[in-house]
């Protein structure tokens, strides 16, 4: 990978959002958890959810799918399984070339992530283990 191009994928912008992750550290004692891993790049998610919707997150992953567990934690909010699911869709969609942008705040940071495949799984992290910890649960709120 070039100079240039890192600079534009590892923007200062995208690389500051790890240090957001802090700010939910995992409960392996939560009732609700939920795991989902990329097959192109092996990055990995541990997601955990309490009764108050508290979210934890344990993320082995790179700089992009750092930047997109940390946008979805900012704005997770104990979202209904319908919102998840759908905005899940919508990132799929637009990294598979569509225009519209995801309905989910902070996603232009990801924007030049859309030209690297084989970050796409990792974007996708979030969502993912969001949806198995609240499948799980049976929790359809």
């Amino acid at each position: 990978m070039t100079q240039a191009v890192r600079r534009a994928l590892y923007s200062p912008e995208l690389l500051a959002l790890a240090v957001e992750l802090a700010d939910h550290p995992y409960d392996a004692d939560a009732p609700l958890q939920g795991q989902a891993h990329s097959r192109s790049c092996g990055s990995s998610i541990a997601l955990s959810l309490d009764p108050a919707s508290r979210l934890g997150l344990r993320v082995t992953a790179c700089a992009v799918g750092q930047a997109s567990a940390a946008i979805f934690a900012r704005h997770f909010d104990a979202h209904p399984v319908a919102r998840l699911s759908a905005t899940h869709n919508q990132i799929e969609r637009w990294l598979g070339g569509a225009e519209e942008r995801p309905d989910w705040p902070g996603m232009q940071i990801l924007e030049p992530a859309r030209a690297y495949p084989g970050r796409h799984g990792a974007i996708l992290l979030p969502w993912r283990a969001a949806l198995d910890a609240l499948s799980k649960g049976g929790a359809g709120r």
